[in-house]
């Protein structure tokens, strides 16, 4: 182990940094910032998630395709009542995936730079 590591920032590459920045600040209630010259949003804990954008930025396929963009990581968000939080969720700009596997215990979303992320039910 590298002695005092720790989780410093997640770095979310897009196609619009300003509107990925927007739509995680709402979703998560979290502060928007800047930190390295990128949009950012910050928890109170200091969790940071940064929204790098590219000009050859290409959404992530869900669930996965051969010879298309794969997904690298994704979120999952724990909430107390996941119908509420899907419909918050698609208010914000993000839509159901079409696939789905988590039957009553989580759903997949696509943030608008197309991210999967699963909002969660809480046990």
């Amino acid at each position: 182990m590298i002695q005092g590591i720790c989780l410093g920032n997640v770095m979310l590459d897009c196609d619009d940094g300003k509107k990925l920045c927007d739509f995680y600040a709402e979703l998560l209630g979290w502060e928007k910032c800047e930190m390295y010259g990128q949009p950012a949003v910050r928890s109170e804990n200091d969790i940071v998630f940064l929204f790098a954008q590219e000009e050859d930025y290409i959404a992530p396929v869900w669930p996965e395709e051969a010879g298309r963009q794969q997904k690298q990581m994704h979120f999952d968000f724990q909430v107390p009542d996941l119908p509420a939080a899907v419909r918050q969720a698609e208010a914000l700009g993000a839509v159901k995936a079409q696939t789905q596997f988590g039957d009553t215990h989580f759903v997949t979303m696509l943030d608008p730079a197309g991210h999967p992320f699963c909002l969660c039910a809480k046990d």
